[in-house]
C-alpha cells in the first residue's frame, strides 16, 4: 500500500521515543529528525517538512511543560495535528446536491487514470442515487472516448462523445447541454490529460472550464509521481480553480508523498482516493482516520463501518448470543472467513486496528493469507452438517479427514492445519463466554461486561502488546465511545 512505508517508518519514531526513560530535548530531536527523514524519503516537499517540524517545536515546548504533563502523547497529538494540517486545507470542497444539476470537470496529468476515475466517481454518485452522465472531452489521446465509452457501458452510466469532432469545447458544451435536458443531476467532463509545459493544452483546459463553467474542478493525481507533483499541482491550480484532489493507484508501492505535496500546493481537500483497478475501489478520505492509520493509531470507526457493510443487521444479535455462549464451530468459523474476505484487503483491514499497520502484512503474503482462508473454506465445503455444526474435535478421526481431502481436492495435512486453526480460534472465543447481551437501549451494559480486564484475556498476548499492553487496551476502550460503536457492531445499540 503506498504511503505503508512512510507509516512504518513514523510509527517506529514514536515508538522509539515511548521506550526512553525521560522525554528530554534530546529525544525529541532524533524522534523528530526520523520523522523529517521518513518524510522526505516519501517525497514529500522539503518546504512543507521544514514548517512542520517547526510547527511542532513551536508546540512542543518541553521547558514550559509542568510535571504533570503526558509529555509522549503531547508530541504525538502534536505530530497528528501537523499532519492533519497539511492534508487538510480547512476548506471543504463543493458537494454535489441531488435534483440539482452539478457540472464536475477532471483534470490532471497524462496516465494518472483520470477516465477512469470520472467512472468511479459517477459510479459511487449512482449507487447513492444521483443520475450521472459522462462527457468526454479528450480528443488529444486515440481511445480516450472507447475506454471511457466502455467503462459507462459496464457501469450503466450515460455518456457522450464523438469520433469525428476534433474540438474539445464543442464537445463539452453540447453533452452538458444535452444532459442537462435529461435532467441528469451531475455532468462529469473528462479532459485531456496535460502537463505545465504544454501550453497549448493548459489554454484548451481553461477554455473547456470557462465554455462549461464547472460547479467543481476536480485534479486527478498519481500517488507516485514523486517531487514533481507540487510544481504540476500549482500549474493547474494557476489556471483552473482547482476545488478537490483524487488521488489514484493508492493500491501500489510507491513512496507516495507527491500527494501530500499536492494537496498543499492546491489548497484544496482529497476527497476519494482510488485503490484499485476496479469500479468500486474507490473510497472516500477522511482526513484524520487516515493519518490514524498512518501513525499505526488505528481507524476505529471505519473498522467498524467495514463491519456493518458485512455483518447484515439481522445477524448481529444472533452472533452475540452465540458470543456469548461460548460455542465455536466449524460453520461460525466459515461465516467469519466470508465477512473477513467481504471486508477487501487483508492490509487495510489491518491498518484500521490501533498498534497494526499495513507495513506488518509483508509485500506478497496478502494473497497468500486469502488463498489460505479460501482454501480453508473449499475444505469446509466438503464436511457434513454434523462436522459444520459439532462443538466435539473428537468426531473429527482419520477416515472423516481423508474424505474431506478427497472431496476439497486437497491433503490430509491440510485439513489436519485447517482444524488446528479452528482449535486455535475456538480457545480465544471460549472465553468470552458468559460475556451478558445487553438489551437494546443499554449502552453502559456492554462496557461494564466487556472492560479492559475481559477483553485483555480474550486477546492474543502478541496483539495485546502490539496495542500498548492494558494501558493502550484502556485508551482503545475509550475510543471506542463507552463501548458503542461495539453496541452498534453486534445490533445492542439504540436504532
Amino acid at each position: 500500500m503506498v504511503l505503508a512505508q512512510l507509516g512504518g517508518s513514523i510509527s517506529r519514531a514514536l515508538q522509539q521515543m515511548s521506550n526512553a526513560t525521560i522525554i528530554d530535548e534530546k529525544v525529541l530531536n532524533e524522534c523528530l529528525n526520523e520523522i523529517t527523514r521518513a518524510l522526505l524519503q516519501s517525497d514529500v516537499q522539503f518546504k512543507l517538512v521544514r514548517d512542520m517540524q517547526t510547527n511542532i517545536k513551536k508546540i512542543v515546548n518541553l521547558d514550559d511543560l509542568a510535571a504533570g504533563h503526558n509529555k509522549r502523547r503531547i508530541i504525538q497529538q502534536a505530530i497528528f495535528n501537523e499532519l492533519c494540517k497539511i492534508l487538510d486545507p480547512g476548506k471543504p470542497s463543493f458537494t454535489p446536491k441531488k435534483g440539482k444539476t452539478s457540472v464536475v470537470m477532471f483534470v490532471g496529468l497524462q496516465g494518472s487514470g483520470k477516465t477512469t476515475t470520472c467512472t468511479k466517481y459517477a459510479y459511487y454518485h449512482q449507487k447513492k442515487g444521483w443520475r450521472p452522465a459522462l462527457v468526454c472531452a479528450d480528443t488529444f489521446r486515440a481511445g480516450a472516448f472507447d475506454q471511457l465509452k466502455q467503462n459507462a457501458t459496464k457501469a450503466k452510466i450515460p455518456f457522450y462523445g464523438s469520433y469525428t469532432e476534433s474540438d474539445p469545447v464543442k464537445i463539452a458544451v453540447d453533452g452538458v447541454e444535452r444532459f442537462k435536458k435529461e435532467n441528469c443531476d451531475l455532468i462529469i467532463v473528462d479532459t485531456s490529460g496535460r502537463h505545465k509545459q504544454e501550453a497549448a493544452l493548459f489554454e484548451e483546459m481553461r477554455q473547456v472550464s470557462e465554455a462549461t463553467k464547472p460547479d467543481l474542478v476536480i485534479f486527478v493525481m498519481d500517488s507516485s509521481i514523486g517531487q514533481a507533483a507540487f510544481d504540476q499541482a500549482q500549474a493547474f491550480k494557476q489556471s483552473v480553480s482547482v476545488g478537490a484532489v483524487i488521488v489514484t493507484k493508492m493500491d501500489g508501492h510507491a513512496k507516495g508523498g507527491g500527494a501530500l505535496s499536492a494537496v498543499a500546493a492546491t489548497k484544496s481537500p482529497v476527497i476519494f482516493i482510488g485503490t484499485g483497478e476496479h469500479m468500486d475501489e474507490f473510497e472516500v478520505f477522511d482526513v484524520k482516520p487516515f493519518v490514524s492509520r498512518l501513525l499505526g493509531m488505528g481507524d476505529w470507526s471505519g473498522f467498524m463501518d467495514k463491519i456493518h457493510e458485512v455483518v447484515p443487521m439481522d445477524q448481529q444479535p444472533e452472533l452475540l448470543q452465540k458470543l456469548s455462549e461460548g460455542n465455536f464451530t466449524l460453520r461460525i468459523m466459515y461465516e467469519q472467513f466470508q465477512n473477513i474476505l467481504k471486508m477487501g484487503p487483508i492490509s487495510q483491514v489491518f491498518s484500521m486496528l490501533p498498534g497494526f499497520s499495513a507495513e506488518l502484512m509483508p509485500k506478497g503474503r496478502e494473497k497468500e493469507s486469502s488463498a489460505k482462508i479460501k482454501r480453508y473454506m473449499t475444505m469446509m465445503d466438503s464436511m457434513t452438517d454434523e462436522e459444520l455444526d459439532s462443538t466435539n474435535p473428537k468426531l473429527m478421526n482419520e477416515s472423516r479427514m481423508m474424505r474431506i481431502a478427497r472431496g476439497s481436492g486437497r491433503h490430509v495435512r491440510e485439513v489436519s492445519e485447517m482444524l488446528e486453526e479452528y482449535k486455535r480460534l475456538a480457545k480465544v472465543w471460549s472465553k468470552m463466554k458468559g460475556l451478558k447481551i445487553p438489551k437494546k437501549g443499554e449502552m453502559s451494559a456492554l462496557s461494564r461486561n466487556m472492560n479492559a480486564q475481559h477483553m485483555s484475556k480474550v486477546l492474543p498476548p502478541q496483539m495485546l502488546k502490539q496495542i500498548g499492553g492494558m494501558g493502550g487496551l484502556q485508551n482503545l476502550m475509550k475510543q471506542m465511545g463507552s463501548t458503542k460503536d461495539m453496541m452498534g457492531m453486534f445490533g445492542g445499540g439504540d436504532k
